[in-house]
């Protein structure tokens, strides 16, 4: 064991510890990728879990709901119990995208499976007790930066209405550098690859990103939804998320950010019993419910 790595782990808050956090995985290359997708699962149907209901006010609001994983692991079908509590709880419809991954089907796969999972809900609104005004749209990490660049997509297309969205740990921008503390489960070496399979390689070969693939490349930011954006001061996002979030609320989009000490990123699923992780999703959970909560009659 690395004497950095064990000082790393030692400064991490005590109920945020797991020795877990002392093996890292790194996503380097087609072998590391078969591994973690045995470990995490992969899903990519392009499909979703939908979950409605009974006894809650009609018609209600909806939520969104993306995986992370980088953009090349992970399943919506993983995330049914979530989804289901987030139903219940605020008493809306709510979905998770069991969207396509890279490297099989890099940018914009995914982002249009968003798409047409948010247009099958408008079209269907009716018969499923949805007010199209009150659709929220929430994502972990990669997920996060899906949902990011899905209410981009909307604004411009013109074509439906995001009310809300709820950005836990984004995964943001292509650029992000490491900083001098060490990064738990998430690093800087996995980042590059997993942004190299999803964007197709176009880094590499010196072009610019396309539109709405980097979340934090757009340069106007007017007119998206208002924004919750959850991250810990132990994350490689910190920075991004930071800027993210200024940079909102510069366009005059209204953002609520919230840092939490010593939170690396996915903590939420290493010790989700760990206070300062369930305050964390307390937090996201009661702005999804003021964005979802309908307007009382004058």
């Amino acid at each position: 064991m690395r004497l950095p790595a064990l000082a790393a782990y030692l400064r991490t808050p005590r109920e945020l510890r797991s020795v877990w956090l002392l093996k890292p995985f790194e996503l380097r290359d087609e072998a590391s990728l078969r591994t973690l997708r045995r470990q995490v699962g992969g899903g990519g149907e392009g499909a979703h879990v939908e979950v409605v209901p009974e006894g809650r006010a009609v018609p209600s609001g909806a939520v969104l709901w993306f995986h992370g994983g980088g953009y090349v692991v992970g399943s919506g079908y993983a995330n049914t119990d979530l989804v289901t509590d987030l139903a219940h709880d605020l008493g809306v419809v709510a979905v998770a995208v069991d969207y396509r991954l890279a490297p099989e089907h890099p940018f914009p796969a995914a982002l249009e499976d968003g798409y047409a999972v948010l247009a099958d809900l408008v079209r269907r609104s009716e018969e499923l007790g949805i007010d199209p005004d009150r659709i929220a749209v929430a994502g972990a990490s990669a997920g996060g930066g899906l949902a990011a660049a899905l209410c981009q997509l909307v604004r411009d297309r013109g074509e439906y209405r995001i009310c809300f969205q709820a950005l836990r740990y984004p995964m943001l921008d292509d650029r992000t550098e490491p900083a001098t503390r060490r990064h738990f489960v998430w690093t800087p070496r996995s980042n590059r690859t997993a942004w190299d399979y999803y964007l197709g390689g176009s880094r590499e070969r010196g072009g610019s990103p396309p539109p709405y693939a980097v979340p934090a490349r757009t340069a106007d930011l007017t007119g998206l939804p208002p924004a919750w954006i959850g991250i810990g001061d132990a994350d490689l996002f910190l920075e991004e998320s930071r800027a993210y979030a200024e940079r909102l609320a510069d366009a005059g989009v209204p953002v609520d950010l919230e840092v939490v000490p010593g939170m690396y990123h996915g903590a939420d699923g290493v010790r989700p019993a760990a206070p300062s992780v369930v305050s964390f999703l307390a937090a996201e959970r009661a702005a999804l419910r003021r964005a979802l909560t309908p307007p009382v009659a004058g």
